[in-house]
């Protein structure tokens, strides 16, 4: 199966970020005001999917005590998570929702090996039928975790706006109108979304909010 370009090193969102400054104006622009973009690459596998449940709807700093609160207890594998106890999830922080979600993922048996070789689509699928994974998570997984160089997160308010302010648009573009937009950078969408999750920042900036 032929899963497109794998984003392995910072040259490779350098060849990315090119193509895109050939491709659109706008983004040649966008990249003026960011420099360079980061790679971005993350481990795969379940420890990355748990971080990022536990790290949904809480502050960084949140999430980051909690993380290692079980990194220190040795809660961050199937096994452990399947043995813990009510009491020992929630000694490390976890919410009963996130016990919930976190004892689903552990029974999904994901064959995190497989999800290498599989569509962008096949990727999102799987890991979108675990309970607490949503579609967000699972194309930001496919992104970092994966290294695919042509997924995008359509649904990311930080992206939309970032959109909105960089091609002048009357509004923040909607889920389905970004995925309308993003289609113009393909092969290229996950460096795309590096270079407005950038300029969003530089935007805000200097539009003083913080």
């Amino acid at each position: 199966m032929d899963i497109g370009r794998i984003i392995e090193t910072p040259e490779c969102v350098i060849e990315g970020a090119d193509w895109l400054r050939g491709a659109c104006p706008r983004m040649a622009y966008a990249m003026d005001q960011t420099g360079p973009l980061p790679l971005r690459r993350r481990p795969d596998g379940f420890e990355q999917l748990l971080s990022a449940i536990v790290s949904q709807q809480v502050s960084v700093a949140s999430a980051n005590a909690i993380w290692k609160r079980m990194k220190d207890a040795r809660l961050t594998g199937p096994r452990k998570i399947m043995c813990a106890t009510d009491d020992e999830l929630r000694a490390a922080g976890l919410s009963r929702q996130k016990m919930r979600y976190a004892r689903a993922l552990a029974d999904a048996r994901i064959d995190f090996k497989a999800l290498r070789d599989a569509s962008d689509a096949e990727v999102i699928s799987v890991l979108t039928e675990v309970s607490g994974i949503g579609v967000w998570t699972a194309e930001i997984y496919a992104m970092f975790s994966l290294g695919r160089a042509d997924v995008f997160a359509h649904g990311d308010l930080a992206l939309q706006e970032a959109a909105r302010i960089l091609y002048d648009l009357p509004k923040r573009p909607t889920e389905k109108e970004m995925r309308e937009i993003a289609n113009a950078w393909s092969p290229w969408r996950s460096v795309a979304a590096r270079v407005l999750w950038a300029y969003y920042r530089v935007a805000k900036d200097r539009e003083g909010i913080r």
